[in-house]
């Protein structure tokens, strides 16, 4: 009888010890910097805006664009100028004054250099750090003359030129841009 408490006190003993090891020893998962970002992230969704491209006086076509943003939680709401507005004109001047995109060349469009100017303009006229990520879910071109053809009887639909394959927009609900 006595054997079998002792053996019985020793697997207690034995299993005890190495629970305590294996948990002592296990390392937590390692987290990935980019999910924790991003948990502190929220999207905010941009509207369609429509620019026009102005040469030698005259309408030539319009730039159809959405473009999102990735902002810190909470500071979205902090906003004093309304968002949509501010990049309405960011667009403006990337698109008609600084001529980012060269029409006849569509293929050479830098879209991360695109992204870049918007996020570092943004950001400067907000005064801080308020736009984390710029998301280009749609940048097309549509010319006057395309404009202009495809008014007949309202059948015929015309087809804008894809400058840049949009972002998917994130899962989460957004937000509204103001």
């Amino acid at each position: 009888m006595i054997k079998l408490v002792l053996t019985g006190l020793w697997v207690c003993a034995v299993t005890l010890a190495s629970v305590y090891f294996s948990v002592q020893m296990a390392t937590a998962p390692a987290t990935n910097p980019d999910d924790a970002k991003k948990a502190q992230q929220e999207f905010v969704k941009g509207e369609s805006i429509n620019v026009p491209v102005i040469a030698n006086g005259q309408v030539n076509g319009y730039f159809i664009t959405r473009i999102s943003f990735m902002m810190e939680k909470g500071k979205a709401g902090q906003l004093q100028m309304p968002l949509t507005e501010l990049t309405t004109d960011e667009l403006y001047s990337l698109l008609v004054g600084n001529k980012a995109i060269d029409i006849s060349h569509t293929a050479s469009f830098d879209v991360a250099s695109f992204r870049s100017d918007i996020k570092k303009n943004m950001n400067e006229r907000l005064g801080g750090d308020y736009v984390a990520d710029v998301l280009v879910e749609q940048l097309d071109y549509l010319s006057k003359d395309e404009i202009n053809n495809g008014d007949g009887a309202g059948k015929r639909t015309v087809k804008p030129v894809k400058i840049v394959q949009g972002d998917a927009a994130p899962d989460a609900e957004p937000k509204p841009a103001h």
